[in-house]
């Protein structure tokens, strides 16, 4: 466990200094940049991008997700959006912890009629990954998703970094209880070492950039079958404290996704917000990338 192997086997006492700076190396993961940008030259069949229509197997059906809208008070179903796909043999040389498939293609879908939150239950299926392999051949958008949703195709340049966590992160994957000062020395200790707090990034793995609160112990409580739009009166304190290291260590970022803009073109989630694709670490070795649960925040 982390925290053994960082606290000499319990946790710091509540009134005792953190040194982040020298912790800090010791939480990093490895992340994959996305940066999309506009090509010139039909992209391969497979290859990683945003946008576009996803490439998929024959008998691939498109996903769907029952709500309504701002727009559209109707309740039906709506076809998810396609976000993005990655080749999986081009992210394997940049996936320092071998976590993701060495082969095929992981595409992303959201329905972004809606834009849900994740913070309800009842929003599972507003977010689909998949993982194709075989022969893929693009698909054809279905006949009921919207013209505004039919993003455009957008190369992906991809570059590895380590990363460090959130403070919102850092602390329970360490059960540490902080003072009032801690996040002043711990943000002092991420610049000194050269992590930056980014304006805009998308990416792989590694750990979210956090706008909010943590999103871990949201993924594990949603998960059961909590709803947490509201006050989370109904949830037991004791309940919460229990699972907050846990959820950290048990839930990875799967990809995060912020705004994208291209010449006249802009996808943004709420305000300035970005969507974050999470999954239980034990499902991602099992490839159960239905499992996947998507949080969104924004400013």
């Amino acid at each position: 466990m982390i925290s053994s192997v960082l606290t000499g086997g319990r946790p710091p006492e509540r009134n005792t200094a953190m040194d982040w700076k020298n912790i800090l190396p010791q939480l990093y993961r490895s992340r994959i940049d996305t940066r999309f940008v506009s090509h010139s030259e039909q992209l391969a069949v497979g290859a990683s991008k945003f946008g576009g229509r996803p490439d998929v197997p024959a008998d691939f059906v498109w996903p769907v997700f029952e709500t309504n809208t701002p727009e559209d008070d109707q309740v039906k179903e709506r076809p998810l959006a396609f976000l993005a796909q990655f080749d999986c043999a081009q992210l394997a040389a940049l996936d320092k912890e071998g976590l993701l498939p060495h082969e095929g293609v992981l595409s992303f879908f959201y329905e972004l009629g809606s834009q849900r939150w994740g913070y309800d239950p009842k929003d599972q299926g507003c977010a689909q990954v998949f993982w194709f392999k075989g022969n893929l051949a693009p698909a054809e958008f279905p006949a009921e998703l919207e013209e505004e949703f039919r993003l455009p195709e957008l190369a992906a340049e991809l570059s590895g970094a380590a990363d460090a966590p959130d403070f919102q992160d850092a602390c329970p994957a360490l059960e540490y209880p902080w003072t009032a000062n801690d996040y002043r020395i711990f943000d002092q200790a991420r610049r000194e070492l050269g992590m930056d707090y980014p304006a805009n990034r998308s990416q792989l793995l590694g750990w979210p950039d956090i706008i909010q609160n943590n999103m871990a112990l949201q993924c594990e409580l949603i998960s059961r079958g909590y709803y947490l739009g509201g006050s989370w009166e109904n949830i037991p304190m004791e309940e919460r404290s229990a699972l907050r290291t846990p959820s950290v260590r048990e839930w990875q970022l799967l990809f995060q996704l912020d705004t994208v803009e291209n010449g006249d073109f802009e996808l943004m989630f709420g305000d300035c917000g970005r969507i974050y694709f999470y999954i239980r670490r034990e499902d991602l070795v099992q490839r159960r990338f239905d499992r996947v649960w998507l949080i969104q925040q924004c400013c």
